[in-house]
């Protein structure tokens, strides 16, 4: 496959999966970016994560990040506490409503991927995983 084809099925995925919206999830009255529900995924999955953490496995720029947070804050889905043996390292967690989201979000995603799937026989869907896992694990190769 040509690079250039292979680049556009990339930006045709990106479309479809509507990650170049401003907004990527609506829980309740909330709007959250992709970024942002990338945040509460992840913390939401690891016990007691630290900002840094979570910044790095997303691949986000620090400052970028603490604006996130902030603003994740102010919408009362995630705390920030000092840890107790650094006090310079936050530890991220959900609060009750960020949990609500988490859920709500995993819900949303799971609903529309099943959708999809619903399109494929069973060999299709597990090809279709197993070439996405296989691509990770190659980026993650590419990366490190």
């Amino acid at each position: 496959m040509e690079n250039a084809n292979a680049r556009e099925l990339f930006h045709i995925l990106n479309r479809r999966f509507s990650l170049l919206n401003k907004t990527c999830c609506k829980v309740g009255d909330l709007d959250l970016s992709s970024v942002q529900s990338h945040i509460v995924f992840e913390v939401d999955r690891r016990h007691q994560p630290s900002m840094q953490q979570i910044a790095e496995t997303l691949g986000v720029d620090i400052t970028t990040f603490s604006r996130q947070v902030q603003t994740l804050i102010k919408m009362n889905l995630l705390k920030k506490t000092p840890d107790a043996a650094d006090r310079r390292v936050y530890i991220l967690s959900l609060t009750t409503e960020g949990k609500i989201a988490a859920d709500s979000i995993d819900h949303q995603m799971n609903t529309q991927l099943d959708e999809i799937f619903s399109h494929m026989s069973e060999f299709e869907k597990e090809t279709v995983l197993r070439s996405i896992q296989l691509m990770n694990d190659c980026m993650e190769k590419h990366s490190g």
